[in-house]
């Protein structure tokens, strides 16, 4: 077993750990918190498969993003923070039902394997070309969708303050 392999399956552990506790905690902050993990794991493994851009936006956009939105969510809403909440899944049969299902894909697949190709095939370097593409073809609505999601950001504080 080499290094990279032993890194590989520390961090998939890790990374399927932490979803574990979002998809079966009790508690809601735990669980965004354990999304965090979760996001930072899978970032980990983009880094591992040699896709370093993928890594930056997981981080950026999942973890600096995404999470910290719903984080905020959770501690404006006063509701999820009282004792009397009770949590309730009606959908447990389905969901089990479909993780089967997704279980015995991955073992068909697993076994069955993929055939290896001969060579890596060359990829053209996609980072560049993104960078640029961002900061000239693109910079106006990348710029508009930045207002849009802190001026959502703003009326939703200003929505569920307490005057």
């Amino acid at each position: 077993m080499t290094i990279k392999l032993g890194i590989f399956y520390i961090l998939a552990a890790f990374t399927v750990w932490a979803a574990a506790v979002v998809v079966l905690g009790k508690n809601i902050v735990r669980a965004a918190v354990a999304l965090i993990f979760s996001f930072c794991g899978m970032a980990a493994l983009y880094v591992l498969l040699d896709a370093e851009f993928l890594a930056a936006v997981q981080v950026l956009i999942y973890v600096g993003g995404i999470t910290i939105l719903l984080l905020f969510a959770i501690m404006l809403t006063s509701r999820i923070a009282s004792a009397t909440t009770r949590v309730i899944n009606d959908q447990v049969v389905l969901s089990a039902i479909a993780a089967a299902g997704l279980l015995v894909g991955l073992i068909y697949a697993a076994m069955r394997g993929i055939p290896a190709l001969s060579s890596a095939p060359r990829l053209p370097e996609t980072t560049p070309f993104l960078g640029r593409a961002l900061l000239t073809t693109y910079v106006l609505p990348f710029e508009v969708v930045s207002i849009l999601l802190l001026a959502g950001m703003v009326g939703a504080i200003i929505l569920a303050r307490k005057d």
